[in-house]
């Protein structure tokens, strides 16, 4: 692969890793709850996601599922009432104090939850199937630059959970006060249901 697109690819690509979206924000609520290991073990469960996205992707697949209207929108449908779903827990959660909160919830869980949020957003592999390929030289390997590609971009995704990470386990400072806690929550379920609705009611094309 050609080093200035290289060199153009990382700073792109990082952008996009590091946008606040639901993933992210699950995970520095996440570190805020459970600790940055939590949300660092969390986050593979994003990547196992993003892994299977670039995975169809590569093989073309991804073209087949934009092409169905049908298809795009279950898998819209069903990530857009995962997303509103967990807004409106947040939103009725109770309020715990930070030193209340039980940090020895089932990790795995927390993966799987992962991994529903980034499988159920079917704009993730619209990123990988317009993104990438923008950096492809087609009279190389195509497989192995899509595989350089992708490595480099679960790299960065993996960055950019802790970095969040870091900044949610700092957080714990801020929520000695129920009064605080419920106002984060309640701001990351506004922030969520606005993500569900939006992409529930974004047009495909």
């Amino acid at each position: 692969m050609e080093l200035l697109k290289l060199l153009w690819f990382i700073p792109a690509c990082f952008a996009l890793n590091m946008a606040p979206g639901p993933n992210n924000l699950l995970a520095m609520n996440n570190a805020r709850c459970y600790g940055f290991q939590s949300a660092l073990i969390a986050g593979f469960g994003r990547i196992a996601a993003f892994c299977f996205m670039i995975m169809l992707a590569a093989s073309g697949l991804a073209v087949v599922l934009y092409a169905s209207e049908i298809l795009f929108f279950i898998i819209k449908f069903l990530g857009a009432m995962y997303l509103l779903w967990i807004a409106f827990s947040l939103w009725r959660s109770e309020v715990n104090l930070v030193s209340e909160i039980d940090h020895s919830r089932n990790r795995f869980g927390l993966a799987k939850q992962e991994f529903a949020l980034a499988a159920g957003n079917p704009k993730a592999i619209l990123i990988f199937t317009a993104f990438l390929p923008q950096f492809i030289d087609a009279t190389a390997s195509v497989n192995e630059q899509f595989f350089f590609l992708g490595v480099t971009f679960l790299v960065l995704e993996m960055l950019a959970i802790s970095l969040y990470a870091i900044f949610g386990r700092y957080l714990n400072q801020w929520f000695t006060k129920p009064e605080m806690t419920k106002r984060f929550n309640r701001a990351c379920a506004g922030f969520l249901a606005f993500s569900g609705a939006n992409l529930l009611f974004s047009r495909q094309h």
